[in-house]
């Protein structure tokens, strides 16, 4: 048990020691990561929609 306190301790300490991003970091990345994954989806999307045009035309 001692050792479960002696690590939750140190846990505490090192995040301390985290340089935390703040506000508008966190709202700037999330807004790059949902566009960038909006525009992968729908390019993925019209790759698939094309090789199922391209797989109906040959059979």
């Amino acid at each position: 048990m001692k050792k479960l306190f002696k690590y939750l301790k140190e846990c505490r300490l090192e995040m301390k020691k985290v340089a935390w991003p703040n506000k508008t970091t966190i709202f700037s990345s999330t807004k790059i990561v949902i566009v960038s994954t909006v525009i992968f989806a729908a390019l993925l999307g019209l790759v698939d929609f094309l090789l199922l045009k391209v797989v109906y035309l040959i059979f």
